[in-house]
């Protein structure tokens, strides 16, 4: 490749990550904030919006002792990492409510928006790319590195 232009860098960037995964899942649970502060270190504007049972991480206390692996990193470093990058972060105020969390029991500092789909519909459409970690059966993991519909994967 010529110079230091790389594939898509014709100009800035938004991607929204959606976080979905919690800690039932916690070896998914670093990847979405370390990719996040890399794209938000290349100067992308990054948005990272917990739903489903990723709201789970921003109850206070809750991803305190949380790791990805044994022995690893906590996730509260990731996402304070990520907050240190630029990210901003959004929790879907009815997951909250499914999951019994929110203004009584305390969300993390890091959290900068309480929102609702209309929020993350909005970042969606006038974004650049989307990307969510689905948990995707073996036979069908070439639905994370493909096109596909939005939510599924990696779309443009």
């Amino acid at each position: 490749m010529a110079g230091d232009q790389f594939p898509g860098d014709e100009g800035d960037k938004t991607v929204v990550i959606i976080m979905t995964s919690g800690p039932s899942t916690p070896q998914r649970c670093a990847t979405p904030f370390y990719l996040g502060s890399l794209l938000a270190a290349m100067d992308a504007e990054v948005h990272i919006f917990f739903t489903m049972e990723g709201v789970r991480l921003t109850g206070e206390g809750r991803s305190r002792g949380l790791t990805a692996m044994e022995g690893g990193k906590r996730i509260i470093e990731f996402i304070r990492d990520a907050k240190r990058a630029g990210v901003t972060l959004y929790v879907c105020q009815p997951a909250l409510l499914r999951y019994k969390l929110g203004q009584s029991l305390g969300l993390i500092g890091e959290v900068d928006h309480v929102s609702r789909a209309g929020m993350l519909a909005d970042l969606i459409l006038s974004c650049d790319k989307v990307f969510s970690l689905l948990k995707v059966e073996p036979a069908a993991s070439w639905a994370a590195v493909r096109r596909v519909p939005l939510g599924y994967g990696l779309q443009s």
